[in-house]
């Protein structure tokens, strides 16, 4: 495979509650390794059915607040449909429609471009699986 194009999987344990978890870090140390000071897109995603990626501010509330929020938007009781796993499972299938399990984000002169306090974050609701894979890609 060519250097313009190289990936790698970070494999995260969330734990048994919902969480919002800062990747920022592991992509920085990712491009590090592989950018070498080049421009390009750094792609993240997450390949379940139940978890997304947010590029949000986190440590000053708005993590927590997302979680709200989507619990407002998407309760965990028994009105949906897909009704496997824990009670009100069904919702965490209905997470990547609004948090998509997905973002594509600038690389210059190696590093990522974010504003000022904007992280790239792992968003998962589902307590029933708490081992993740995300998949960073960088195209140079």
């Amino acid at each position: 495979m060519s250097d313009a194009f190289t990936t790698h999987v970070l494999h995260i344990t969330s734990g048994s509650r919902e969480r919002v978890v800062d990747l920022t870090h592991d992509c920085e140390s990712f491009l590090r390794e592989v950018a070498r000071d080049r421009d390009g897109l750094l792609n993240v995603f997450v390949p379940h059915a139940t978890a997304g990626i947010a590029v949000i501010e986190t440590g000053a509330g708005s993590d927590d607040d997302l979680l709200a929020a989507l619990h407002t938007l998407l309760p965990a009781d028994d009105r949906w449909t897909h009704r496997h796993g824990s009670p009100g499972h069904g919702r965490d299938h209905v997470l990547p429609a609004l948090v998509p399990p997905h973002a594509t984000l600038p690389v210059l002169g190696g590093r990522l471009e974010l504003g000022t306090w904007q992280s790239v974050c792992l968003v998962d609701t589902n307590t029933d699986n708490p081992d993740r894979q995300v998949r960073l890609s960088f195209l140079g």
